[in-house]
């Protein structure tokens, strides 16, 4: 699932900061005093909160779903329908729902959940070592970015979301002729299936990159305080994804 959130050139910038008066005094613009401003701990804190409730829906669906009957493969379309619709309307908002931000963080919990057990029973304990891995990941990056002050360029913000873009396009394609039973190998066990997994790895840590640096700019920008949801819906779409890849990535090598 590719990221519109925050790699759009645009991200933070829609909603401008919105003033309001200071109570018992004329409206006057020299008596106003800012909304509150989007913070670091804002963004946490609601990212934590969205992460928390992802891991809920994806535990109890790991519970109940079994791979050998219809539940696992039922979850897992379903849910990845209605998790690409919520992101395709979430990101044309022009505010952020909150309540649509937990919906998306409760599908794609389902679907993390299904695809999870399905990797699990095939190679046992390969779950905890994406998980691991996933925020191995990220945090490095983070660190990378913060002490090694990576500066994202329009040219590799422009490089990432085209090259994002068009994974996500191709990856969609594939899933659609899988289901007409057409297999293309981009998400089997050969060559093909691990070039697009490390191709997949690659592209999550570079958005990882850009959301970090469109979150710094709008911190710095000014951007409402209700602006940190589209910020951890941002970054919850980058690690389910980054997830995702890692899980298929450990999977070429579990094979016997």
């Amino acid at each position: 699932m590719a990221n519109p959130i925050l790699s759009r050139p645009d991200a933070f910038t829609r909603t401008q900061p919105q003033w309001q008066p200071v109570p018992g005094l004329q409206p006057d613009p020299r008596a106003q005093t800012p909304v509150g401003r989007m913070t670091i701990e804002d963004v946490i804190s609601k990212t934590a909160v969205t992460m928390l409730v992802l891991v809920a829906a994806a535990a109890a669906t790991f519970t109940v779903v079994n791979p050998f009957d219809t539940s696992a493969r039922t979850a897992l379309i379903g849910s990845s329908i209605v998790g690409f619709i919520t992101v395709l309307l979430v990101s044309m908002r022009r505010v952020v729902n909150p309540a649509a931000v937990l919906f998306y963080a409760v599908v794609e919990g389902v679907f993390i959940g299904a695809f999870s057990k399905m990797f699990e029973v095939q190679f046992e304990g390969i779950v905890q070592q994406a998980v691991l891995g996933t925020f191995a990941a990220a945090g490095a990056t983070l660190a990378a970015y913060r002490y090694f002050n990576i500066r994202v360029t329009p040219r590799f913000r422009r490089m990432v979301f085209i090259g994002t873009a068009a994974f996500a396009g191709v990856m969609l394609l594939n899933f659609v002729l899988a289901l007409m039973g057409i297999d293309t190998g981009l998400r089997g066990m050969g060559g093909l299936g691990l070039v697009a997994a490390l191709l997949g790895v690659g592209l999550g840590v570079s958005n990882l990159v850009v959301d970090f640096d469109s979150i710094e700019r709008g911190i710095a920008g000014g951007a409402p305080a209700s602006e940190s949801w589209r910020a951890a819906f941002g970054i919850t779409v980058t690690m389910v994804w980054l997830y995702t890849e890692i899980l298929r990535l450990l999977s070429f090598f579990r094979r016997d």
